[in-house]
C-alpha cells in the first residue's frame, strides 16, 4: 500500500502541516493557502513556492504521484477552516490561522476534514534559508515572500544618495563660494532664461580644471548608480541600507523600463526641475511621497505607484530571474 503524501506549508519562516493533497487543494481554492507560500513534500529537493509547483493555478496535481481524485464540488463549497478542538502542550505544529496572522478561532468549534494540525511537523524537514526570509521583526510589514523596507531606511537611503551627490559637486561648490554670486538672479521663476545665462557666465569664470573634475565626479557617480540600479535594483544609498526595488507582482527585479525609465530617469528629471525652481518645492514633494508610503499598507508612495514597484529588504532570491515557464 502506497503511503499518503504528506505536505508541509511555510510562510514567514513558520512551518505548518502535514496536510494531505485534497486538504491542500481545498485550502488553495478558498484562499487560505496563497501561491506565494512555500511547500515541501517527499520528492522535492527543497522548499518551493506553491505557485511554481501549480503553474500559478489554485489546484496542485503532482506529476507521477498516485493521488486521490479531487472533488471539485467539495472545494468550491468549503469556506470555513475551524481551529483544532485541543492541542497538546508540547505540540509544535502551527494552525493556518496563526500562520497567516488571523485571529485564533474558538476551540469549541468542531474540526472538519481540513483539520490536520495536531500532528508534529516532520523533524527532518528544515526551512531553506535561501528561499525564506531571515527572522522577521514584529514591526515588519510582509507582502507575500518579501519584507517591506521600513520608511526610515528609505529616507536614509535618499539622504545618502543626496550626500554622495553633494560630495561629487564639492569642487564646484567650493569654487563658487570664492566668487561673488548674485543669488537673486535665481529667485525669479518667471525669468528662467536670465538665470540660465547668469549660470553659464559663472561656469565660464571657473577654472577649467575645476569644471573638469566636477563633471568627471558627477558623471562617474551617475554611471555607478545606474549600474547598481540595473543589476541589483539598488542605488548606492539603498545598497548601504540593505533595501531594494522589486516589481509589485513578481517580487523580483523590475523590467528595465520600470527600473531605469520610469523610476530613475523620469524621477531624476522631475526632481531636477523642482529643485531648479525652488529647493523648498522639491523637499515638499519628497515629503509627500514618504507620507503616502507611511499611510499605505504596502509602503507605496507616488514613486512606487508610478513605476508599480515595491521597496523591500534586500534578499538574494530577488535577483533570480523568472524562468519562461513561470
Amino acid at each position: 500500500m502506497q503511503a499518503i503524501m504528506q505536505i508541509f506549508l511555510a510562510r514567514n519562516n513558520v512551518q505548518a502541516g502535514p496536510y494531505q493533497l485534497e486538504q491542500l487543494n481545498i485550502m488553495l481554492a478558498s484562499g487560505e493557502v496563497l501561491l506565494d507560500d512555500l511547500m515541501w513534500h517527499e520528492g522535492l529537493a527543497q522548499w518551493q513556492r506553491v505557485g511554481d509547483l501549480t503553474n500559478n493555478q489554485t489546484v496542485y496535481r503532482p506529476t507521477g504521484a498516485n493521488t486521490p481524485e479531487v472533488n471539485d464540488s467539495i472545494i468550491n463549497n468549503v469556506t470555513v477552516f475551524p481551529e483544532d478542538t485541543s492541542k497538546a502542550k508540547d505540540d509544535k505544529s502551527v494552525s493556518l490561522d496563526r500562520l497567516y496572522g488571523k485571529p485564533e478561532r474558538p476551540k469549541n468549534v468542531k474540526a472538519d476534514m481540513t483539520t490536520n494540525r495536531h500532528q508534529t511537523p516532520h523533524n527532518n524537514v528544515s526551512l531553506n534559508k535561501s528561499t525564506l526570509k531571515k527572522a522577521v521583526a514584529d514591526n515588519d510589514k510582509v507582502v507575500g515572500n518579501v519584507v517591506l523596507a521600513p520608511i526610515m531606511s528609505r529616507v536614509l537611503a535618499t539622504a545618502l544618495n543626496g550626500l554622495l551627490y553633494i560630495l561629487a559637486i564639492l569642487p564646484l561648490v567650493m569654487a563658487l563660494t570664492k566668487m561673488d554670486v548674485d543669488y537673486t538672479k535665481f529667485q525669479n521663476i518667471q525669468d528662467m532664461d536670465a538665470a540660465y545665462q547668469y549660470s553659464m557666465t559663472l561656469m565660464e569664470s571657473l577654472p577649467s580644471s575645476t569644471l573638469m573634475m566636477s563633471q568627471v565626479m558627477v558623471f562617474g557617480l551617475f554611471a555607478l548608480q545606474l549600474v547598481f540600479i540595473t543589476m541589483r535594483g539598488q542605488s548606492l544609498g539603498k545598497l548601504i541600507t540593505g533595501i531594494r526595488v522589486v516589481d509589485q507582482t513578481t517580487h523580483r527585479l523590475p523590467s528595465f523600463i520600470k527600473l531605469i525609465g520610469t523610476r530613475t530617469l523620469l524621477l531624476f528629471i522631475i526632481y531636477n526641475l523642482l529643485f531648479s525652481f525652488t529647493s523648498f518645492l522639491g523637499f515638499v514633494i519628497i515629503a509627500i511621497h514618504y507620507y503616502m508610503a507611511s499611510k499605505s499598507p504596502e509602503n507605496i508612495g507616488w514613486h512606487d505607484k508610478l513605476a508599480k514597484t515595491l521597496v523591500v529588504k534586500a534578499d538574494s532570491s530577488q535577483l533570480v530571474k523568472k524562468s519562461k515557464s513561470e
